[in-house]
């Protein structure tokens, strides 16, 4: 098995943003049960979903868990620059193709407990691939070898790609870069997502100034902050559920006492 070496820049970013990472990797965890394949997605590019997905999947892994990175960004893929190796491998279009078989594009790396399939070479038909059997077959398998797999899919504000891709996962979350984006741009990328009928955990605040925080920014990537994790509005809707039935409860005493 091929492996690649994560670039000393991203090991230094990783480093630095760990402890949020930490952070979003339990929130997840604790959004619900059955939460193994989690797509990453982003409004426009640049946003950094690609960095997000990277260095969740190591928050993954270091953790103890054995998680699978999907490059699943076949039309623009920057994974070339974040990770490095000498070796020649496949990559997930070459599968999808038929031309190699999942077993070949799987490469090792130099973090513990992470794995990774690379996009491979950019296909004509990249949204016919993503809806082939080949994909929908592909998580299938990769589910009952991973604890985690972490997806980085296409802007879904450029590309109806990522709503393909997270249809066959398990939940799925948007990274925003602050101030980069309209509000009413920002919805219809949750309302897509959101029609897929895949989970949709929240959004991830990205890249947003931190000079006049009291602890200072984490490194290039700013805050991560906002993402309102799934788990977070359950609890909130049993508080409500709760608070209405304790109203009715009132009621109901009230009504008794004036009969008497």
């Amino acid at each position: 098995m091929p492996t690649l070496k994560l670039n000393r820049a991203r090991r230094e970013d990783a480093e630095k943003t760990e402890e949020f990472y930490n952070a979003l990797r339990t929130n997840i965890q604790l959004s619900g049960d059955g939460i193994d394949v989690i797509s990453i997605s982003s409004v426009q590019s640049g946003e950094g979903k690609s960095t997000t997905s990277v260095n969740l999947a190591i928050a993954f892994a270091r953790s103890g868990y054995q998680t699978l990175l999907v490059d699943a960004d076949i039309r623009n893929s920057v994974m070339s620059g974040v990770f490095s190796t000498r070796d020649k491998i496949t990559g997930l279009t070459d599968y999808l193709t038929g031309k190699n078989d999942l077993s070949e594009g799987l490469c090792d790396t130099d973090i513990e407990n992470l794995y990774m399939i690379q996009a491979g070479p950019v296909s004509p038909n990249p949204t016919g691939l993503l809806q082939s059997q080949n994909f929908n077959k592909m998580i299938d398998i990769l589910r009952k070898y991973y604890d985690y797999i972490i997806i980085d899919t296409p802007p879904i504000g450029l590309v109806i790609d990522a709503a393909i891709i997270t249809q066959q996962g398990d939940a799925t979350v948007l990274v925003v870069e602050s101030g980069s984006n309209k509000r009413r741009a920002v919805e219809k990328a949750v309302e897509q997502l959101e029609q897929t009928g895949t989970p949709f955990l929240g959004v991830i605040l990205n890249k947003v100034d931190t000079s006049m925080e009291r602890y200072g920014s984490y490194g290039a990537y700013g805050s991560y902050g906002d993402y309102g994790n799934y788990g977070k509005k359950i609890r909130e809707e049993k508080k409500k559920k709760e608070k209405k039935k304790d109203k009715e409860e009132r009621s109901r005493s009230r009504r008794n006492r004036d009969k008497k």
